[in-house]
């Protein structure tokens, strides 16, 4: 049999570096794996690979660390703006970035969160939004949207009882220390590419010392939503991206 010559311009796909020949864990479908390939591929271009530092806490990428291969930081649950905090004040030249999902973000880590985009810290935040806990079992999320069936929501989120959903990105947007804020998905190819940018954007961001940095990424959680990967999707577009609508919320210099 012939060898065949892989040509560099015919590559449609290239693994970047930084990714391991670790077996990803998560669920088929799932959008982690595909925001993971980005934040390497980013780091890589950026030639910041010796100089970047994950923080990853609890929930579904809480083993992040076994596919990026950077410096990484377990945080506790919803303590990784702070733990990025510190380790960004200590080592100011580096890269340093958490990658949380929506549980540890908006309910745990909501305290968190707010008061490090508040104080204008030069971390970036890697926001998964599926709208629902998939890594203990489907239960409701902040995010989760009304009507919607979770484990702890058997017939739809109620307002009356569970409350209203709220939207991160909006809300840090009103702060003066949050200077880039957007929100973006990665169910398309258009959309992993506006993806791509939007996280090259907040690295850059972070790095010129100009404050803090959300990335939200609109995601889907097959197994919790008892979908299929391509039912998943299509429910993402026609569900959650009217709640939570896609591009830059906010572009901004820190004030003086």
């Amino acid at each position: 049999m012939a060898e065949v010559e892989i040509k560099a311009e015919n590559l449609v796909y290239g693994k970047p570096r930084l990714i391991t020949d670790e077996v990803m864990h998560y669920c088929p479908g799932c959008s982690h794996g595909t925001v993971h390939k980005l934040v390497a591929e980013v780091i890589e271009e950026m030639g910041l690979e010796g100089a970047s530092v994950g923080v990853s806490p609890v929930g579904c990428s809480v083993f992040a660390y076994r596919y990026i291969d950077i410096d990484w930081i377990e945080a506790a649950h919803g303590r990784a703006c702070a733990v990025a905090t510190a380790a960004k004040r200590l080592n100011p030249q580096n890269l340093v970035f958490t990658y949380q999902g929506d549980g540890d973000l908006a309910a745990i880590g909501a305290g968190e969160t707010i008061h490090a985009a508040a104080r204008g810290e030069n971390i970036v935040t890697i926001f998964i939004n599926n709208a629902i806990y998939g890594m203990t079992g489907g239960q409701m999320s902040p995010t989760t949207l009304l009507g919607m069936k979770t484990a702890t929501t058997p017939y739809g989120r109620d307002p009356q009882l569970n409350g209203f959903p709220y939207k991160i990105a909006d809300m840090m947007a009103h702060l003066d220390g949050a200077t880039y804020i957007t929100r973006q998905s990665v169910h398309t190819p258009a959309a992993v590419r506006k993806c791509k940018k939007a996280i090259r954007k907040a690295f850059e961001n972070s790095m010129a010392g100009n404050g803090y940095s959300l990335v939200e990424v609109v995601a889907t959680c097959n197994s919790g939503w008892k979908l299929s990967p391509v039912a998943a999707n299509k429910w993402m577009e026609e569900n959650m991206v009217p709640v939570y609508p896609l591009g830059d919320i906010k572009s901004t210099t820190l004030p003086k």
